[in-house]
């Protein structure tokens, strides 16, 4: 049988990797033993389970049913979750002045996810953002608490030591360490010899060096959200335990707008106009309360306590990212996790759930084991003392989920941490306070806000359990700028799609749309539905051409497919390009307030006759961009349809970047209703094609497939107009292309098929064709794109001729 929870204390003991142990009472597990299999006269196996430790407010529950205080009538905000963020955005938001904030806590503070977590905290992350984000934290724990409050929270500084195991991994540290500098976080890379020095425990024969920050440490659950609450409330806030939520009370007024108005629990209701749903692993059935999707997903998450070791007092903790493992200092002993590749997942969340742990899965944990050994090889001889197996919830990219939700005004997200909530939890708190207060973060948020997913997504159940599981399976993996998600993809696909695949077209993942990448000269490289690495009884697709051309971009250098890049943009630059830009958001503003809220939203005067088109900013209420994008004044269509709508007073049709287009959506939306403009935002993302062809020949080319006149007299630049393309109507944007802002920022420069796009680039003319997208239109859609693609060849194959052609334009 498989030994589980937590091993009597017995003497230590020995045993190489497939020995089996005998007791007449219990089971003792080495960390050596790879079957982690043991027998036993006991008929059931060992059910004790413990975290390491000294105190969790587990033993401090008490009997008495019914709320820790009596529930208020009313609030400003209703924090519902008293694990760590949910303690860190009450302090924050009671520190910045909003004394009437209550935390509803279900069980006690720390029962359902924080109270069991390693609390480690290392400083570098790739993300100027998280380091700052990071810092907070670590102020807030080692130093803020303690002097508002006179309490230690139980920070340790023993430090951080990253194991680099090749040279891709040092190459990733230095440039962590670089970007530590500038915001003075102190970092040292270590030779091996250093590094044993440092650990002399350590086995370093096959590192190449390490990455060491002294300043890195260990938080205590415990004893840090009690310090929050005694903070919080001495400036105010209200802290209720035992009263479970069991209702968020949404309202719906005349334009439509939802917007929450209370709290119902078990014991009363409390009215309010702003929620936060820090409820971690619950967070899902908490959002279905407003009609709020919450994209994340529960798993088991484990680690192992050994016995005590000699030596090992006040090393650092340490990270093996190649073997997907930490060790954690635990005192005398040490905490051994990590990321495996296939992870149990919690379907059935339990709403008693509370202060619990899992029997942990030994055929799952086991592949930490070899890894650990290998970095600290005492660890081949030692026991281990307990388990801990909890439940974590996680995300599709690995990143939390912040911000308001897009469907509720004023329900706030603060929970899918990924096992991280500890170590984010201050600096995430305390952008979430002043978002709430002042209705958007102090920094830029984008990558944790809850608006970076497109609706159609955070509702795919099929979509967050494959992304989720990728991205813990590749936690620990090497962060390449060229990198793409093999799971969950084929979500949004546009009608010229397999056109492009069958071209060479390899595809990048944005927004769920699947957008042309760049051309692989040996042909089409489809992308497969996913085989959880080969996890869960799945087959790991052989010979699998899309993920062998991602294999060959994991570099910090120019990726192979460069070449090809500088190919397409020379092309681009003397002759013709055609770009397949469908993914792009496809808005329409209509209505008699359209003008107003046009000249509030963007920097540029777009108050211009029917048939201009403006290139702009889209800005907020302080002045900041929130993107660029065109913006086309349009006349109302005789019928509603994608490409013409009909509509009274003013109309203006936006092409805004892919990327960001959920974004863009909100934002444009919260603004109409904040400023009670009477239009209406129109999203034909899904119904309208978009291509757009760029070069000196653009204009030649695109003459060749209309019959309307494109000189400058009948098309100057900056107009559109509606014509006729390959039997079906379109409008035509004649722009110029200008270096993107935020849109290319969102949308990642990983892609340099991208920046070929947006800024290596400035012809002299670009025409941009919206197109209606339909089961009727996809196949002329497909056609006329074949023959632009033919015309671009024929110019291709004629560029002596181009001189001429480029003249008379």
């Amino acid at each position: 049988m498989f030994c589980t929870g937590t091993l009597m204390p017995a003497p230590q003991i020995s045993m190489i990797l497939s020995t089996t142990v005998r007791s007449t009472s219990f089971c003792r597990h080495s960390l050596s033993s790879r079957s982690l299999r043991c027998f036993s006269n006991a008929t059931v196996p060992t059910t004790e389970k413990s975290v390491p430790y000294t105190r969790t407010l587990k033993e401090e529950t008490s009997q008495k049913k019914g709320p820790s205080k009596p529930l208020p009538k009313d609030a400003d905000v209703v924090v519902i979750g008293g694990g760590s963020l949910g303690c860190q955005t009450t302090y924050h938001l009671a520190k910045m002045g909003v004394s009437n904030v209550l935390l509803l806590e279900r069980d006690r503070l720390t029962s359902g996810t924080t109270w069991h977590t390693a609390g480690l905290l290392w400083q570098l992350r790739p993300s100027d953002v998280e380091v700052e984000l990071l810092a907070h934290t670590r102020n807030v724990v080692s130093r803020d608490l303690q002097e508002e409050t006179g309490l230690h929270t139980g920070w340790i500084q023993n430090g951080g030591l990253f194991i680099a195991s090749n040279k891709q991994r040092l190459d990733e540290y230095k440039r962590l360490m670089s970007l530590g500098k500038v915001y003075g976080v102190e970092s040292y890379v270590l030779s091996p010899a250093e590094t044993k020095d440092l650990y002399p425990l350590m086995n370093v024969e096959d590192l190449y060096g390490t990455l060491y920050v002294p300043k890195d440490g260990t938080m205590d659950p415990a004893g840090t959200c009690t310090t929050l609450a005694r903070a919080a409330t001495a400036r105010g806030a209200t802290i209720i335990e035992n009263c479970p939520v069991t209702g968020v009370q949404v309202r719906t007024d005349d334009l439509g707008v939802k917007q929450v108005v209370a709290v119902e629990t078990r014991h009363g209701t409390i009215q309010t106009t702003h929620v936060v749903n820090c409820a971690g692993a619950w967070a899902r059935t908490l959002g279905q309360m407003a009609g709020v999707n919450v994209p994340l997903i529960a798993m088991h998450h484990a680690y192992v306590v050994t016995e005590r070791i000699e030596g090992i007092q006040n090393m650092p903790n340490v990270r093996d990212h190649d073997a997907s493992v930490y060790l954690r200092l635990q005192g005398d002993a040490l905490s051994v996790g990590g990321y495996e590749s296939n992870p149990v997942f919690w379907d059935d969340v339990s709403d008693d759930f509370s202060f619990g742990l899992f029997d942990l899965d030994w055929d799952v944990f086991t592949q930490h084991i070899e890894g650990a050994i290998n970095r600290v090889p005492v660890l081949e001889k030692t026991g281990i003392k307990s388990t801990v197996c909890g439940p974590e919830s996680f995300t599709a990219d690995h990143k939390p989920l912040l911000g308001e939700a897009p469907e509720v005004r004023g329900y706030f997200l603060g929970c899918g941490f990924n096992s991280a909530g500890m170590m984010l939890g201050g600096g995430c708190g305390k952008e979430l306070a002043h978002w709430i207060i002042h209705g958007r973060p102090e920094k830029d948020m984008y990558a944790y806000d809850i608006r970076r997913f497109h609706s159609s997504l955070t509702n795919n159940n099929c979509w967050i359990r494959e992304r989720s599981h990728e991205s813990y399976a590749k936690n620990y993996s090497v962060v390449f700028s060229h990198d793409e998600p093999l799971a969950g993809r084929n979500m949004r696909k546009d009608p010229l799609h397999e056109v492009l695949l069958q071209q060479g077209c390899v595809f990048q993942e944005r927004h769920g749309w699947e957008r042309p990448g760049w051309f692989n000269p040996q042909g089409p490289a489809p992308i497969l539905d996913y085989d959880y690495y080969g996890a869960y009884g799945h087959g790991v697709h052989e010979g699998y051409a899309y993920n062998q051309l991602l294999g060959k971009e994991y570099t910090f250098d120019f990726p192979p497919h460069h070449d090809v890049i500088r190919r397409e943009c020379l092309t681009c630059r003397n002759t013709v390009a055609v770009f397949n830009m469908s993914y792009f958001g496809k808005f329409y503003l209509v209505g008699p307030d359209a003008r107003k809220a046009a000249d509030w939203l963007f920097s540029a005067d777009v108050s211009k006759p029917v048939g201009s088109t403006v290139y702009t900013c889209m800005l907020n209420q302080r002045g900041g961009t929130e993107s660029d994008l065109t913006v086309s004044h349009i006349d109302p269509g005789l019928q509603t349809s994608p490409l013409a709508p009909k509509f009274e007073g003013d109309g203006y049709y936006l092409a805004i970047g892919g990327a960001v287009a959920q974004h863009n959506w909100c934002h444009i939306n919260n603004v109409l209703q904040d400023k009670s403009f009477r239009c209406t935002l129109i999203d034909c993302s899904e119904d309208l094609g978009m291509i757009s062809i760029q070069g000196p020949a653009s204009r030649a080319l695109l003459q060749e497939l209309l019959d309307t006149d494109l000189s400058n007299e009948a098309f100057p630049f900056s107009t559109h107009k509606l014509v006729k393309a390959a039997g079906h109507m379109s409008y035509i944007l004649h722009l110029h292309i200008m270096p993107s802002t935020k849109t290319s920022k969102s949308e990642g420069s990983s892609s340099t098929q991208h920046n070929a796009k947006k800024s290596k680039i400035n012809p002299p003319s670009s025409s941009k064709m919206p197109l209606p997208k339909s089961e009727e239109s996809e196949l002329s859609q497909q056609n006329m794109f074949k023959e632009i693609l033919a015309m671009k060849n024929i110019l291709e194959e004629n560029r002596d001729t181009l001189a001429a052609v480029h003249a008379n334009i």
